[in-house]
């Protein structure tokens, strides 16, 4: 099953997505990059072997309206979300083994974990505040 690409279509399928407790495994692109174009294909793939979590790719030009001020510094750049929890925010090599790992390693931690690791830097604090995408799309509705 390929990653969702979000439009003014499919908000609402993302929105559902977050309210539930299931995980949102965001990629944060542009059209234009040939890295992302590359890396899509990719992408898909992993939201295939993921049946049980949300996969959207977000063109950061085409939903300004949704990523706002979001500070996209490289791409492509991944956001792992559950529920209202930011669990990750960050730019990562365009290797889709690496983001298995990744989301792999975030969905086997405990629930209290994750509450404490959003809590344990200033840098996770930020990504609760800044880059919660049930915030972000609500914002932009």
């Amino acid at each position: 099953m390929p990653s969702l690409l979000l439009d003014l279509d499919t908000r609402d399928q993302l929105a559902a997505a977050l309210d539930g407790e299931g995980w949102v495994v965001a990629c944060l692109c542009a059209a234009w990059c040939g890295t992302c174009s590359s890396y899509r294909a990719g992408f898909d793939s992993l939201a295939a072997r993921h049946p049980d979590k949300t996969f959207v790719w977000i063109d950061i030009e085409d939903q300004a309206d949704v990523v706002g001020d979001l500070d996209v510094e490289n791409f492509p750049t991944l956001l792992l979300q559950r529920g209202d929890r930011v669990a990750f925010f960050g730019t990562m090599l365009p290797d889709p083994l690496l983001a298995d790992r990744l989301v792999q390693a975030q969905a086997a931690l405990a629930d209290e974990e994750l509450a404490r690791l959003a809590a344990s830097s200033e840098e996770r604090r930020g990504w609760q505040r800044d880059a919660n995408l049930r915030t972000l799309l609500a914002n932009a509705e």
